[in-house]
């Protein structure tokens, strides 16, 4: 897909530059056992002055848009900025790091792993955590309710919690940011969470015979 081709060189291209950056959202938790087909491609930047000019120069007119000084506005602004792709027609979409502690949190918390792109060439990249991923996701059903977020939940924690993952949910912290978004949050994470349970019990139960 030519915009998940667009998104690996604009990470590529942060990693060039060493530019903070990290991979959030449904694309983040490909890692962490999300398997349904996603164009949900969410990367948080804390890019520096110089940042803006390097990353724009990397991708040049005409055949991309990134105009440093609109790069340097949207920073300034705390707004969405992207880079377009003129001859392909599409868009990377990259957010500033917001002073909400929940995104500073995710940012320091990031961990590097590795990721296989379209043109099957291994890279490694910088990803939210589990933990934030989820946290990330109640706040996206909070304000849209759609259930691709419930069920993105319950595949990393049914990955997660299986052990094929080398970082944990840390089911306590995910609880307490549910409960501050509010009571049907809290109620969908904590319904969320026993279905995740209740099928890897049936799961180790049905090894046992």
């Amino acid at each position: 897909m030519a915009l998940f081709d667009l998104y690996f060189r604009v990470v590529k291209a942060l990693e060039k530059i060493e530019a903070p950056y990290v991979i959030v959202g449904a694309f983040a938790g490909s890692i962490f056992g999300i398997t349904r087909a996603t164009a949900d491609v969410d990367i948080m930047v804390d890019l520096r002055n110089e940042d803006s000019e390097a990353l724009s120069e990397l991708f040049p007119l005409p055949r991309y848009y990134a105009d440093p000084e609109m790069i340097r506005n949207s920073i300034q602004m705390g707004i969405m900025f992207n880079i377009i792709d003129t001859d392909e027609g599409t868009k990377a979409d990259l957010v500033p790091l917001k002073r909400d502690p929940e995104y500073h949190i995710a940012f320091e918390r990031r961990v590097r792993q590795t990721y296989r792109d379209e043109s099957d060439e291994i890279f490694e990249a910088w990803f939210a955590q589990p933990t934030d991923i989820i946290i990330g996701k109640l706040w996206a059903w909070d304000e849209g309710r759609s259930n691709k977020h419930p069920d993105d939940i319950y595949s990393i924690l049914f990955f997660c919690l299986r052990g094929f993952s080398d970082y944990q949910v840390d089911v306590e912290e995910v609880a307490e940011a549910a409960a501050r978004i509010g009571q049907e949050t809290l109620d969908m994470w904590l319904k969320t969470l026993a279905r995740a349970r209740e099928e890897i019990a049936k799961g180790s139960a049905s090894k046992k015979w």
